[in-house]
C-alpha cells in the first residue's frame, strides 16, 4: 500500500442541525455539524462546529475532531473486552465479536466504530437516541478499553 492510502483519514458527517433566529427581515439560519474522524487504525475523534453556512461548520467540526483524537486498542479487528460508556442520558454497551460479524450498530455508533478501524463489534444503546450524546458515550467507552498487556503492566503481574 502507498503512503497516500495510509495517511487518509475517515471523515463522517453524522448530524447537521439547523437553527432559526427570527429577526426584523425574516429568519436567519445557522448550522451546527457533528463530525467523526478516524484513521481506520485505532485513532478516532469527534468534533462539533457551528457557522452560518454548512461547509464552514463541517470544516470547523473536522478540525476539532482531528485535534481531539484518542487511541483505541483494536485486537484482531474487534475490541479486547466488553465495555460500557455513558454521557448524559446516553448509555452504550460495546461487545467484542468474532470475525465476519461486521459492525452491528446504529448510525452514530457505527460512524465512530468504523472510523476507529473496528470491523467486528456488537453494540446496544440505551436511553436517548440523540446522535451527539451517543457519539460522546461511544468515545467514552472506547477510551476505557485496555489490552491484556496494558492491564498486566498497570498491575505489575505477568499472566504468560
Amino acid at each position: 500500500m502507498s503512503s497516500d492510502v495510509l495517511d487518509k483519514n475517515i471523515e463522517r458527517v453524522v448530524k447537521i442541525k439547523r437553527c432559526a433566529a427570527v429577526v426584523k427581515g425574516g429568519r436567519r439560519f445557522s448550522f451546527a455539524a457533528m463530525v467523526v474522524v478516524g484513521d481506520g487504525r485505532g485513532k478516532v475523534g469527534w468534533g462539533y462546529g457551528k457557522a452560518n453556512e454548512v461547509p464552514p461548520c463541517v470544516d470547523k467540526a473536522t478540525k476539532q475532531a482531528s485535534r481531539s483524537m484518542i487511541d483505541v486498542p483494536v485486537v484482531e479487528g474487534s475490541i479486547p473486552h466488553q465495555v460500557k460508556g455513558r454521557f448524559g442520558a446516553a448509555k452504550v454497551v460495546l461487545v467484542p465479536a468474532g470475525p465476519g460479524t461486521g459492525v452491528i450498530a446504529g448510525s452514530a455508533v457505527r460512524a465512530v466504530c468504523e472510523a476507529a478501524g473496528i470491523e467486528n463489534i456488537l453494540t446496544k444503546s440505551f436511553g436517548t437516541n440523540n446522535p451527539v450524546t451517543l457519539i460522546k458515550a461511544t468515545v467514552d467507552a472506547l477510551s476505557n478499553l485496555r489490552t491484556k498487556d496494558q492491564v498486566e503492566r498497570l498491575r505489575g503481574v505477568s499472566l504468560s
